[in-house]
C-alpha cells in the first residue's frame, strides 16, 4: 500500500502531524510513505520508518507549488492520501481513500483536529524519530554528568520571544542552589540563520561559557536526541517546543500572542505558562518569572498523563 501524506511548511505544524503518521505506520505495517512538506520541515521526517521519499513544497507565486506536487504524484495509484493542508490535491489523485483535514483557524487544539479527521479519539500524540547516530551525537555533546536543562529562547516571530533577562533568571532559579534542577548544565537550542543567533545572543552572553551553545549547528533529529537526553525543555512557542514535547521530555511552552488552547505543547509530560492577556499581540512581556518558575516546578513534580488532553496555562496560587 502506498500512502501520500501532505503536511506542513513549518516545523511545529509538521511535528503535530506526526501522530497521524505514527498511527498509520502501526495500522499499515507494510505501507510505504511519501511525505510532502516544506523545506524547513524536512528534517522532522528524516528518520521516519518506511519513508520512501520526501517531496519538498517550494512555495511559489500563484500557488504553482501545488501543480508541481500534482505532477510528481499523479501517475501513481495511491492506497491513501492524507492532506493536512486542506488543498484540492487529494481530490485530483487516484486513491482508494482520502482524508482531508479541515483548513482555517479552529477553536481547538490542532492535534484534536488532526485526530478527528481520521476518526481517532483520543488523538495520537506526536512522535520524534531519531536514529542511533543522532543519539551518539547527543552523547558527545551532552556526556552524562548530571541533569541538563535545555532551553529554546528563539521563535519564528519576535513577539513570541520571552525577554532574555527573564529566561536567564528562570535558568538560574532552576539550576542554582535549592533549585529543582540544582547543578544542571544548560543547553541553548535554536535554528540556523543570523536571526536565531541574534535572538539567543543575550541569553548566551548572560549565562557565559558554562552554557552549551547549540544554536543552528544540528539537524532536527540531532536536536530531538539532545532534548531526549535532557531533564527539562523550556522554550517559546516554536517548532522546537513541539519537537521537545514529541520526544517525551518534560516540556514547558511559554506563550504570549499565540493560543495555548490551539498550539500548546502536545505530549505526556507537557505544560504551558502564558501571559495573563494572552493571546493579545503585545502580551509576552506580561508573562512573569514567578509564573514560569511555578509551571516548571509543577511539571517536574507531576507524573506523565495517562490520557492526553490539551494543556491549560499554569495559574499561580493566589
Amino acid at each position: 500500500m502506498d500512502i501520500l501524506f501532505v503536511t506542513a511548511t513549518r516545523i511545529g505544524d509538521a511535528v503535530l502531524s506526526t501522530g497521524l503518521l505514527d498511527h498509520l505506520l502501526r495500522s499499515h505495517p507494510a505501507a510505504r510513505f511519501t511525505i510532502a512538506c516544506g523545506p524547513v520541515a524536512e528534517g522532522v521526517f528524516a528518520r521516519m520508518p518506511r519513508r520512501e521519499q520526501t517531496i519538498l513544497l517550494q512555495r511559489q507565486p500563484g500557488r504553482w507549488h501545488w501543480f508541481d506536487l500534482w505532477r510528481a504524484v499523479a501517475g501513481r495509484r495511491w492506497g491513501l492520501v492524507v492532506d493536512c493542508r486542506a488543498s484540492a490535491i487529494a481530490y485530483l489523485l487516484q486513491t482508494r481513500r482520502r482524508v482531508v483535514v479541515p483548513g482555517g483557524r479552529r477553536p481547538e487544539h490542532r492535534v484534536l483536529l488532526l485526530g478527528r479527521a481520521m476518526g481517532l479519539a483520543p488523538p495520537p500524540l506526536p512522535v520524534a524519530w531519531m536514529a542511533p547516530e543522532d543519539h551518539a551525537r547527543a552523547a558527545v555533546l551532552l556526556p552524562m554528568a548530571g541533569p541538563v536543562l535545555a532551553i529554546g529562547p528563539t521563535a519564528n516571530w519576535p513577539k513570541k520571544v520571552w525577554p532574555a533577562d527573564r529566561f536567564v533568571a528562570l535558568v538560574r532559579a532552576l539550576t542554582g542552589p535549592g533549585g529543582a534542577l540544582a547543578g544542571a548544565r544548560v543547553a541553548v537550542l535554536g535554528g540556523p540563520g543570523p536571526e536565531e543567533r541574534a535572538m539567543a545572543a543575550p541569553v548566551l552572553a548572560a549565562l557565559g561559557p558554562a552554557a552549551i551553545d547549540l544554536i543552528g549547528g544540528l539537524a532536527l533529529p540531532e536536536v530531538a536526541a539532545v532534548i531526549a537526553r535532557s531533564a527539562l525543555f523550556i522554550g517559546n512557542d516554536s517548532g522546537l517546543m513541539h519537537l521537545a514535547a514529541a520526544t517525551g521530555t518534560p516540556t514547558l511552552g511559554l506563550f504570549g500572542p499565540s493560543s495555548v488552547e490551539q498550539y500548546g505543547p502536545a505530549g505526556r509530560r507537557a505544560a504551558a505558562a502564558a501571559a495573563p492577556d494572552s493571546p493579545a499581540l503585545e502580551s509576552m512581556p506580561g508573562l512573569t518569572l514567578a509564573t514560569a518558575l511555578g509551571a516548571a516546578e509543577a511539571l517536574l513534580a507531576a507524573p506523565p498523563v495517562e490520557t492526553w488532553r490539551p494543556v491549560r496555562p499554569f495559574a499561580e496560587a493566589a
